[in-house]
């Protein structure tokens, strides 16, 4: 897979973001703040359309609101999370789109990642959810 350049992506870049975004479907999953933390840098952000506006909710607020949801693990909801597009543009800029549920509310996350001196962290999220029957 090439870079923005056209040059092949280092396998360790892809190693790496992969494992990161596997932190985040695996917190996001079992509804677990830690792991959500290990994956998202501090100043991260959440942005989603409300109303015709732009919603912007900061790490810490997004973490409160999982820690007040029961988990998608503990309702034994199925599990369905993926990688649908890597994309990285250089030695420290990512961006990741990826596809993962609560059921019954499907989503669709665009992941901007920066490699900091603590490896790649998600600095931005925006999503799209989606609500089936």
């Amino acid at each position: 897979m090439p870079d923005a350049s056209g040059r092949p992506m280092a396998a360790t870049a892809v190693a790496e973001i992969e494992a990161v975004i596997q932190t985040y479907f695996d917190g996001l999953y079992e509804g677990n703040v830690d792991k959500l933390a290990a994956a998202f840098h501090p100043v991260s952000h959440l942005y989603c359309e409300k109303e015709g506006g732009v919603l912007d909710v900061p790490r810490e607020q997004w973490f409160e609101m999982v820690r007040k949801r029961e988990s998608a693990a503990s309702k034994g909801l199925a599990r369905d999370d993926r990688i649908l597009l890597m994309d990285i543009s250089g030695p420290e800029t990512a961006f990741v789109k990826v596809a993962c549920q609560i059921p019954p509310r499907y989503f669709t996350d665009y992941l901007v990642l920066n490699r900091t001196s603590e490896g790649w962290k998600i600095v931005s999220k925006v999503y799209r959810a989606e609500v089936r029957d």
